[in-house]
């Protein structure tokens, strides 16, 4: 029959009724099988045609069960999803966005509260917008306003804000001066390796900031941001104070470079305006504030002038290369420069060390050159999109230059000899016999140099490229490009990365300086800053002198006393310490059973409360969050998949807790907890599960959990999430038990824990065949025993004797313990095997094993923080479920499938969730089958009122005495949330049944709304005859996020 909320469109009354579990109006009609387009909502919400028009014409502000305005066909409180009214809400990225996000507006999902409380209330929070209000299709409208300044930002892409940036500083004035000197020294093929072996270093280093840049979104402040964000503020604000001061005097090393060439040609020139130093000083402060004004005109332009330099040097790259294939001139034979010879490659190939230098001394002074890795990295906040940018080019950056150095090292190595006299009269006869030398046979005699010092050669002089380049003022222009843009890079990165630190705050005070100004948010403060550091130094003379240092000063100690032990003997320091670490490794491996209360162990207990004392003052943050979780286990081994799965994704990870509750008489359960205790943990340290276990004692089932789900846990390391296995047998077990289990769920979400429901065809409890087993051993060893006494005693009488009094003890003893088991209504007996259950001891270990190929199927129907999606993700990166490919299933309209794919796909790539397939289904609201609907029916039969058929107060007698069951307005009212569960498990079967496991979102029932036999009846349509089903649900709060 049609049924519809009672709502008087005139009275007081009818307009206020509350609206119950028992509150219908009957009509004569038959019930159709096909609701109503807005017949009600999912979670209760009616808005009928035939009041809704009345409510309007009144101008009233009442809700329809307490919820939605009559006016609400666009507000965000009752969106329709799916085809049908409710609060909930689909997985969507603005869910995850931080207040102030500058790419997009953050919203905020309805609570957990909003979904699980009953309507009756009156709901005033509007979820699912911030500054704005949600449009039907979860569109958040601004009133049509953009965002101001958003489009006006000059942001810079991976070429110009990294490539370009990392080339420059990489390639510097090494290139250009000293890679002659190191190739001399080290040779060809040693030069290559010194190369490669700092590309290696910056390549691995690459890979580290990559895979931190990559792991959320990152702002401005370059490398503190990245540090600071990855290892916290302690290291982040000590290495980023060092780090912004550094680039600030590289800034006055590179200007005074830089100044130091230019005096060096006006000195050529006798154009000196003063004196050497003095005329450093002036071009240096000159140089400044021209760079200075530079920055401060904005990024932009600071950019430009970077390409400009970068044009600048690749001329000068390219004039080199061009003047190794012009014809060589007397002059520059002369001075060493042969064009390619394959005698000059040879000669060179090898080494030849001079002067104390040796392979490691050379690599330390080509090493640096290659650390400009960062230039990119540091300008973070003014990154079209940094986490693409710099992995992008700062990788492409060191490829390029490396093959740069490389080619260079090779073609200067084939064209000029180590050393060269400078005279054009150092010619001698191609018959003249000479000392093998590159040189003498092509002509010149250099063997001068060996005995007297040389100014030009590889070895000798440090303008080799100008001497073979096309050009020669061109090389030096390469230099002044190189020295000014590393320091026009500095003194952009150096404000930067100050700014962002002292926006966090660290050092109170230094926030004046983390003041932006502009579209940009230039850190104009810190610029002058960097500029007053920069002049400083450069007025000072300051130059880079002190060579002596070590690094591993905080390592003395160890070092001097192992230097000690190998210059004794370092043969047997050798041996000893190979045998000390094989078995310090050998005993960690085995972990005796000893327990010598050693210091160890108590400085392990300090060591455990320290950390969990200092927890308690660090604030959570989303990026930290673990799944930690309480596990009805019962006794650890009688649910052993339910275990195996949870610690599938906590295990090394984060907290597991198996949980038992003990009922009954409260004297006979506190004495079984304190006996079990000790015996299930050692149970779970032998067994290698990586869990605790913690017990309860109560009177039922829901007073223990409550317990447990209030108390447990230790400061931050608290449970936030409830794993329990489905209640197979809730259609014969008794109504109070069945209450009792979904008044579990209730808790948890009162407590704001996430759940996760398991439910495996088989049943996860064992613990009867445990029982069996146990008692079937038992007499074995009865049977065992009984066959050692008659050959002792056919072997000797008074032996026998002694072992059959022994074995009637053994009985007495057995058969004390049947008669206990006889209580419980089990019985050990032949018959007992014909019960052993094989496969449901083969189900029960199924996560044990390796899950091969497969599919670990997702159905993220509605957004609860990221909870329903982080879970099968973190079964990925486990060994035993590496191979399951992820697929994602979302709910969608027809008309836009290909849109909510995208979306979908942004969203899990922000996350950096890699999955085989997304599938929208765009059919997901339409009506289930007859025969589904039909098996449904048939499932609930027994447990409903029928009140409905029945006089009023014959009802209220049948809801007095049967108050669990389910009621006619009940069906009702949440018609459209129970056909949506019929027809999950039609497309589940549809597209799911070959997965390995499938994850679900667990639908919320209201309290006091819902009764928990419809619930049951929910999740038993929802997840019967399939593979094994999680359903989950968290707390309506973010467990994801994309930023750094």
């Amino acid at each position: 029959m049609d049924r519809d909320f009672s709502l008087s469109s005139g009275g007081e009354a009818g307009a206020g009724a509350p609206c119950n579990r028992f509150h219908v109006r009957l009509v004569d009609e038959p019930p159709e099988y096909e609701p109503p387009p807005l017949a009600g909502g999912e979670d209760g919400v009616g808005r009928f045609q035939r009041f809704e028009a009345t409510l309007q014409n009144r101008g009233d502000s009442l809700r329809a069960d307490g919820l939605c305005h009559s006016s609400d066909s666009f507000s965000s409180s009752c969106l329709k999803t799916f085809g049908h009214n409710t609060v909930d809400r689909v997985p969507r990225i603005d869910f995850y966005r931080n207040t102030g996000s500058l790419s997009g507006v953050k919203v905020n999902r309805p609570s957990l509260a909003d979904l699980h409380e009953d309507l009756q209330r009156d709901i005033l929070s509007v979820p699912g917008a911030v500054d704005g209000v949600a449009n039907g299709d979860g569109v958040v409208d601004t009133g049509g306003k953009p965002s101001e300044n958003k489009d006006e930002l000059v942001r810079f892409g991976w070429i110009k804000g990294v490539l370009v940036r990392c080339m420059l500083n990489i390639w510097g004035v090494m290139l250009f001066i000293r890679l002659s000197w190191i190739v001399g020294q080290a040779g060809i093929g040693l030069g290559v390796i010194v190369i490669c072996l700092s590309s290696v270093v910056t390549v691995v280093t690459g890979i580290s900031m990559s895979a931190i840049c990559t792991n959320g979104v990152v702002r401005g402040g370059g490398a503190y941001y990245l540090i600071s964000r990855s290892l916290g503020p302690e290291f982040g604000g000590s290495i980023g104070l060092i780090f912004s001061f550094a680039n600030a005097v590289a800034v006055a090393m590179y200007v005074v470079g830089f100044a130091e060439t230019v005096v060096d040609i006006l000195k050529e020139n006798n154009v000196l305006m003063v004196d050497s130093i003095s005329d450093i000083r002036i071009v240096g402060c000159i140089t400044v504030v021209v760079l200075l004004g530079i920055t401060v005109a904005g990024m932009e332009w600071e950019t430009k002038a970077q390409v400009v330099l970068l044009i600048i040097l690749l001329i000068g790259i390219a004039n080199f290369f061009i003047g190794t294939v012009i014809p060589s001139t007397i002059e520059k034979r002369s001075k060493g420069f042969f064009n390619y010879q394959a005698q000059v490659f040879a000669e060179n190939f090898g080494p030849s060390f001079r002067d104390g230098e040796s392979f490691f001394s050379v690599f330390a002074i080509f090493f640096p050159a290659a650390t400009g890795i960062l230039a990119g990295a540091n300008i973070s906040g003014d990154l079209k999109d940094p986490q693409v940018a710099i992995p992008k080019g700062t990788m492409l950056a060191i490829f390029v230059t490396t093959l740069t150095y490389i080619a260079v090292a090779i073609c200067i190595g084939a064209t000029v000899v180590r050393d060269a006299t400078g005279s054009v009269n150092d010619t001698i006869s191609v018959l003249t016999s000479c000392n093998g030398s590159a040189a003498c046979k092509l002509g010149y005699d250099f063997s001068g140099c060996d005995t007297q010092m040389c100014n030009f050669g590889l070895m000798n002089n440090f303008q080799v490229m100008s001497m073979v380049s096309g050009f020669g003022p061109l090389i030096t222009a390469g230099i002044f490009s190189a020295t000014l843009s590393s320091a026009l890079a500095s003194l952009v990165s150096a404000p930067k990365i100050f700014q962002a630190l002292c926006k966090d705050n660290i050092y109170k005070g230094l926030y004046f300086f983390g003041k932006g100004y502009g579209k940009n948010n230039e850190p104009i403060r810190s610029y002058i800053l960097t500029f007053v550091i920069a002049v400083a130094f450069i007025l000072i003379g300051w130059r880079p002198a002190f060579k002596f240092y070590n690094m591993w000063v905080s390592l003395l100690g160890t070092v001097l006393c192992c230097a000690v032990m190998f210059v004794i003997n370092w043969w047997a320091a050798v041996i000893t310490v190979a045998i000390v670490l094989f078995l310090n490794i050998y005993v960690i491996y085995n972990k005796p059973e000893v327990n010598w209360g050693s210091s160890a162990q108590a400085m392990s207990y300090i060591t455990a409360l320290q950390d969990a004392l200092s927890l308690t003052g660090v604030n959570d943050h989303i990026k930290n969050f673990r799944p930690q979780c309480i596990v009805l286990t019962g006794s650890p081994m009688s649910r052993p998949a339910l275990l195996d799965l949870t610690l599938s994704f906590t295990k090394n990870f984060s907290l597991c807790i198996c949980s038992h509750v003990f009922m009954g008489p409260r004297k006979q359960t506190v004495s079984d907890m304190n006996m079990s205790m000790d015996n299930y943990q050692q149970w779970l340290s032998k067994n290698r599960k990586k869990a605790f276990y913690a017990a309860v004692a109560a009177d039922n089932l829901r007073d223990g959990v409550k317990c447990l789900l209030q108390a447990s846990g230790l400061g931050r390391m608290k449970p936030n999430t409830l794993v329990i296995g489905y209640k197979r047998d809730w259609r014969t077990d008794n109504p109070q038990d069945v209450e009792n289990y979904v008044g579990i769920l209730h808790d948890a979400f009162d407590f704001e824990y996430g759940l996760i429901i398991l439910r495996i065809s088989q049943g996860l409890d064992i613990s009867r065949i445990l029982q069996i087993q146990e008692e079937l051993q038992r007499k074995e060893q009865e049977k065992l025993a009984l066959e050692a006494a008659q050959k002792d005693e056919q072997k000797d009488g008074k032996r026998g004797i002694c072992s059959l009094k022994f074995l009637n003890k053994t009985v007495k003893y057995s058969t004390n313990t049947l008669g206990v088991n006889d209580q419980k209504d089990f019985k050990v007996s032949a018959g007992h095997a014909a019960d052993f259950n094989q496969r449901l001891l083969e189900a029960s270990t199924q996560f044990q094993m390796n899950q091969g190929k497969g599919t670990i199927d997702v159905w993220w129907l509605f957004d609860d923080g990221g909870l329903t999606i982080l879970i099968p993700y973190l079964l990925t990166i486990r060994k035993k479920w590496c191979d399951c490919k992820l697929r994602i299933f979302i709910g969608g309209k027809l008309d836009s499938i290909n849109e909510e794919k995208r979306a979908m796909a942004a969203l899990l790539g922000k996350f950096r969730i890699q999955c085989a397939d997304i599938k929208v289904i765009g059919d997901i609201h339409m009506k289930p089958s007859k025969e589904s609907w039909k098996m449904f029916e048939e499932l609930i039969e027994p447990y409903q009122l029928h009140e409905g058929s029945k006089d009023p107060a014959t009802a209220e007698i049948l809801l007095k005495e049967h108050p669990w069951k389910i009621t006619d307005a009940e069906l009702e009212r949440f018609k459209d949330k129970t056909y949506r569960q019929v027809r999950l498990n039609e497309l589940l079967q549809e597209n799911s049944r070959s997965a390995n496991i499938i994850v679900v979102s667990l639908p919320i029932a209201r309290k006091e709304a819902v009764s928990s036999y419809l619930y049951v009846a929910w999740l038993e349509t929802l997840s019967r005859n399939l593979p094994p089903v999680i359903m989950i649900r968290g707390n309506q709060k973010n467990v994801l996020t994309f930023y750094s």
